[in-house]
């Protein structure tokens, strides 16, 4: 019997469709100069995934003599520029947006970047190409919270458990968990933990819609006990 299809495809989006996380290493690298600090690759690799608010607080522990605000708003406009010059895509993320869309199934883009990132990002795909964004700036709980996940199912009027959350990180992963999404963990620069309660795919190239519906008929098969 075919698995049913997803009610919804929720995307992650830094290291999920796109690779932007060496652009925030480059700007946090830069920024922590800049005000008289050193910043390493395994520094900057512990904030993947986490709400810029915390990753704000970290690099004032580092040295940036700015207000939270103000880092948050630095490290964005620094993004965007290297973003404008060249949108790194991961491998078969645009595909699998292509042939979702293609099906009518609804898709939501779930980031902790803020807002006026995430629309650049869902921009370069195409206009109107996201159902519902949710950005950093929408939630009181980040990542690793569920709320993320929670308000883009709500927003697009479907049931979490019947939704497929895409992410990279452990960060991510915790919170469409938490959510009651089916996760899938498409590693990029970190490793990601195996676990009963998710499932790792080494690259979405070559994925289909098919691949999700499997996907989210073991989660309710999991959640079951069936």
């Amino acid at each position: 019997m075919t698995a049913p299809t997803p009610a919804a495809v929720l995307w992650d989006m830094d290291g999920t469709i796109v690779d932007t996380e060496p652009y925030w290493m480059r700007a946090e690298t830069e920024l922590v100069g800049e005000h008289g600090g050193t910043w390493s690759e395994a520094q900057g690799m512990q904030l993947v995934g986490s709400g810029l608010v915390q990753s704000a607080r970290i690099l004032q522990q580092a040295g940036v003599a700015l207000e939270v605000d103000e880092i948050i708003s630095t490290l964005t406009d620094r993004v965007m520029l290297q973003v404008e010059t060249d949108v790194p895509w991961r491998p078969g993320a645009l595909e699998l947006i292509t042939e979702l869309r293609a099906a009518g199934i609804p898709i939501a883009l779930v980031t902790m970047s803020i807002r006026r990132m995430a629309l650049q990002i869902a921009g370069a795909i195409g206009d109107d190409v996201f159902d519902v964004v949710i950005a950093g700036d929408d939630v009181e709980h980040p990542k690793p919270h569920p709320q993320p996940y929670l308000l883009a199912a709500e927003r697009l009027g479907v049931a979490i458990h019947d939704c497929v959350a895409i992410e990279d990180s452990e960060f991510g992963l915790v919170s469409a968990v938490a959510s009651g999404a089916a996760a899938i963990g498409v590693p990029l620069h970190l490793t990601l933990h195996e676990g009963p309660t998710h499932e790792l795919w080494p690259t979405l190239a070559g994925r289909t819609v098919a691949d999700l519906a499997g996907a989210l008929a073991r989660h309710h098969h999991r959640a079951t006990g069936a």
